[in-house]
């Protein structure tokens, strides 16, 4: 989601607490959808669920911005960047989340995806696009040390099932945040709605793609109801819903002060696994949760 600058009015600051209820329930759809995701996997293969995920989803946000904003139109001159970005903010980085979450725990996937301003702030200085500040950098290190310390609470033997799942999450930060900050190419007067239901658009064929084969396999008439209701939830509150609350709190309140609340996802997806998954969460799990949370906190200061 793009940031943008704003200034508090006494409009805004009469809004403050309605935007805090919506955000807060933002997490916890969001929280919750990783441990939905994982609990449905063994029934629906990971690639064939994102794929259907994603057409629900896309068809239903063109449908809200052309209800919002009279027309779905497309950026001047910027088709084959909306391809690009869909593809590696969509199709690429959806693919690595699926198939990260079906090989480590809900909670790890959560932790790991939490470091996302950790490594756009990063990226951003290697580009030239922002200065590194002496509290990004802390924050970076202390985040770092909280990833490896998640990944170790995997177990110390480096299998394919236990790690390779938790490197997948990684590469799916990787793709998100170049996605981010190819948002800033495009042009302006364009709602970040707006450019996250194209940028779907464009993502979802090269997803419907990779999750054909598994879609060609399915009895669709054996598909039982809660898969369906999964679906159901992941594409239209993990998506649809929440992309439209984000939405609303970063023109009320702006963008910084939104992305802080993703730093309560991953309590809210461990505490919802514990139970549903039984992923009992472990000391060092608690630790690198800790360290993950500061390091983002302490570089968005």
């Amino acid at each position: 989601m793009s940031t943008q600058t704003h200034v508090t009015t006494h409009d805004d600051a009469q809004s403050l607490p309605s935007t805090d209820f919506a955000m807060l329930l933002v997490v916890v759809i969001w929280g919750a959808n990783f441990s939905i995701v994982k609990a449905v996997l063994n029934e629906m293969p990971p690639l064939a669920f994102t794929a259907v995920r994603f057409v629900i989803g896309s068809v239903l946000l063109l449908a809200i911005v052309r209800l919002r904003e009279a027309e779905v139109r497309l950026p001047r001159g910027s088709l084959w960047r909306l391809v690009w970005l869909g593809v590696v903010g969509n199709t690429l980085y959806q693919t690595c989340f699926i198939l990260g979450l079906a090989r480590t725990s809900a909670a790890n996937s959560a932790l790991l995806l939490a470091t996302m301003p950790i490594m756009v702030a990063l990226f951003s200085a290697l580009l030239g696009l922002e200065r590194l500040t002496r509290n990004v950098v802390g924050g970076i290190v202390v985040a770092f040390s909280g990833i490896t310390l998640v990944m170790v609470s995997r177990g110390v033997t480096l299998s394919w099932q236990t790690l390779g799942g938790d490197v997948l999450i990684l590469a799916a930060v990787f793709c998100w945040s170049v996605y981010t900050l190819g948002l800033r190419t495009l042009g302006d007067g364009f709602s970040s709605l707006h450019l996250t239901a194209l940028t779907m658009l464009t993502g979802t064929p090269g997803l419907v793609l990779v999750g054909w084969p598994e879609l060609l396999r399915i009895d669709w008439k054996d598909v039982s109801l809660v898969v369906w209701g999964a679906l159901a939830y992941s594409s239209v509150f993990a998506l649809v819903i929440a992309y439209l609350l984000w939405n609303n709190s970063v023109r009320a309140v702006g963008g910084s002060r939104t992305a802080v609340y993703t730093c309560i996802t991953p309590i809210i997806a461990a505490l919802i696994a514990w139970p549903l998954l039984g992923e009992q969460p472990t000391l060092l799990q608690a630790g690198g949760a800790a360290l993950i949370i500061i390091g983002v906190l302490l570089a968005r200061r």
